[in-house]
């Protein structure tokens, strides 16, 4: 009996009276009286059937996200419409009481100068307005790393014609599923008003492994087909390549298109394999491909306004130096323990009685 205690902590005395590391869980499962086992496979049955009702929790969730879409939309539409000018706010919808106060503090006579340079200014050099917010969204681009990569220069006079991303859920009944919709102005690059990513959803616990549901997940996504101009398409390029015949010696020009770097490869993503067996490019790609979506839909869409102006950029930092240094006290635990090993003395062995000083 004595030579199984605290095996839980310590692991398994072998005959050499050494310790051997745990096992996986099921092992621990195995060393289980029989009718200790059969207890925990209800508790196990239980587990399952509590998965199943998370599962239909995140149904209701996901209708409950459609329903509310509507209620945003209105806000959402009106959005679109001071960006790019077809409306102009009203003297009420601009105020605004800025929190920060050194913009509240600004001296009177300061803002008379500057209005008075200003008035100069536009005598002297007569312009038009820019008409709504310009490059409201390539500005958003530019400045979210995780958009910026994706980014090419080329891509930028494109992005300029981009009026609109919205969000669409799946109607009641249909398999999960939410849609972005780019809506582009009419534009000498391609014909599509609008260009459309479907990311398809599973909310329900996999019948081969239950206890891994952690809710719903994106498990593919589609794209749509660009309609592009003549020779407008970014997504590819056209090189030139020069062929010598074996025979004869001449030399000949082939001249044909590759794929290029641009951020409208997002619209013919990677597709997910049917037996999920892919490689491991491909499947980063996709999991690559499934966070931008879930970032456009949760934070960009919701609150383009805020990373337009930075604001939410600042807020995405901080959280992000949080968990840096949440994590680097961890590590400097973990270094402190190291060094503590190392330098904790050696404790003086006591010595036998016959060499003791008389």
């Amino acid at each position: 009996m004595d030579a199984m205690k605290g095996k839980g902590e310590q692991g398994m005395q072998n005959p050499g009276g050494q310790v051997d590391r745990p096992v996986g869980p099921h092992f621990l499962e195995s060393m289980l009286p029989k009718v200790v086992k059969r207890r925990v496979h209800a508790l196990k049955r239980l587990q399952v059937q509590c998965a199943n009702i998370e599962a239909k929790f995140y149904e209701e969730v996901h209708e409950l996200e459609r329903k509310y879409a509507t209620l945003y939309q209105p806000l959402f539409d009106k959005r679109r419409d001071f960006v790019t000018g077809t409306v102009e706010p009203t003297e009420e919808e601009c105020e605004w009481h800025s929190d920060r106060e050194e913009e509240e503090e600004l001296a009177e006579e300061v803002k008379e100068k500057a209005a008075i340079e200003d008035a100069k200014k536009e005598e002297a050099v007569p312009r038009e307005d820019p008409k709504g917010i310009p490059e409201f969204w390539l500005t958003i681009f530019k400045s979210v790393d995780m958009l910026s990569d994706m980014l090419q220069e080329h891509d930028e006079p494109i992005l300029k014609h981009l009026k609109d991303i919205q969000v669409k859920f799946s109607e009641p009944g249909q398999p999960m599923s939410f849609t972005l919709e780019f809506h582009f102005e009419s534009n000498g690059y391609f014909n599509n008003a609008v260009l459309t990513k479907v990311y398809k959803m599973k909310s329900e616990p996999d019948a081969s492994d239950p206890f891994s549901f952690e809710g719903p997940e994106i498990i593919d996504c589609e794209g749509c087909q660009i309609d592009w101009h003549k020779g407008k398409d970014v997504t590819v390029k056209t090189i030139k390549k020069k062929q010598k015949h074996k025979g004869r010696g001449t030399v000949r020009t082939v001249t044909k298109q590759v794929p290029n770097d641009s951020f409208f490869n997002f619209f013919n993503p990677v597709k997910a394999s049917p037996d999920g067996e892919m490689d491991e490019d491909s499947e980063f790609t996709l999991a690559q491909d499934f966070e931008i979506g879930h970032f456009f839909r949760e934070r960009i869409i919701p609150r383009a306004v805020l990373y337009f102006t930075g604001e939410a950029l600042e807020d995405d930092e901080s959280f992000d130096e949080e968990e840096l240094e949440e994590g680097d006290e961890e590590e400097q635990d973990d270094e402190d323990d190291d060094d503590d090993e190392e330098l904790e003395p050696k404790k003086e062995q006591p010595q036998p009685a016959e060499c003791k000083q008389q």
